[in-house]
């Protein structure tokens, strides 16, 4: 007879070793390639990512390449998160951090459609970070209809809560960037 503590709880799912062994691409683009199995806040280090990758992309191909960042972790994260959460046997594990990368990285990308290129950088790092805080208040807070997205089947209940923080985040730092400058 095997060791009880060794067996997951329901409230803990499948073992991501398991889960990685059945579906490594869809496990590693929905944990937003392990950050999202960084203890503590999860989510947080899933936003962290997406800052990154934005302003990355935002040197390398300007705001068109965070536009395509945050389309192509929205197209690529509902399945990969309804996939995931499905193997895991929980509806949106928290590691799942895909809809994070998303959301976040839509909010940078109406930012960086109407903030100039040449715009001071301290109102640039400081309107992304604002980004930031937004949208994590929003992700965490879930307020309204963010929260009520959560109900939808498979990878759009994980990621439609995120993208509408998003844009709720990205809409409120615009008007800020339009303020501002």
């Amino acid at each position: 007879m095997g060791d009880a503590s060794a067996e997951p709880s329901a409230a803990q799912g499948v073992p991501w070793a398991e889960v990685f062994r059945k579906a490594p691409g869809a496990t590693l683009l929905a944990t937003g390639f392990g950050s999202g199995l960084l203890p503590k806040a999860p989510g947080t280090w899933g936003s962290v990512l997406a800052v990154l990758l934005a302003e990355g992309l935002l040197g390398l191909a300007g705001g068109a390449g965070v536009a395509v960042l945050a389309v192509a972790s929205t197209v690529l994260g509902v399945p990969a998160s309804g996939r995931v959460a499905t193997l895991r046997g929980r509806k949106d594990p928290s590691e799942v951090v895909i809809d994070e990368v998303a959301g976040q990285t839509l909010a940078l990308a109406l930012l960086h459609a109407v903030l100039p290129p040449a715009a001071p950088g301290s109102l640039r790092w400081g309107l992304v970070l604002l980004a930031f805080a937004l949208f994590r208040l929003f992700d965490i807070a879930k307020p309204g209809p963010v929260d009520r997205l959560q109900s939808l089947p498979g990878g759009w209940g994980v990621m439609a809560d995120d993208l509408l923080a998003g844009l709720a985040a990205g809409i409120l730092v615009v008007a800020a960037a339009f303020a501002l400058s």
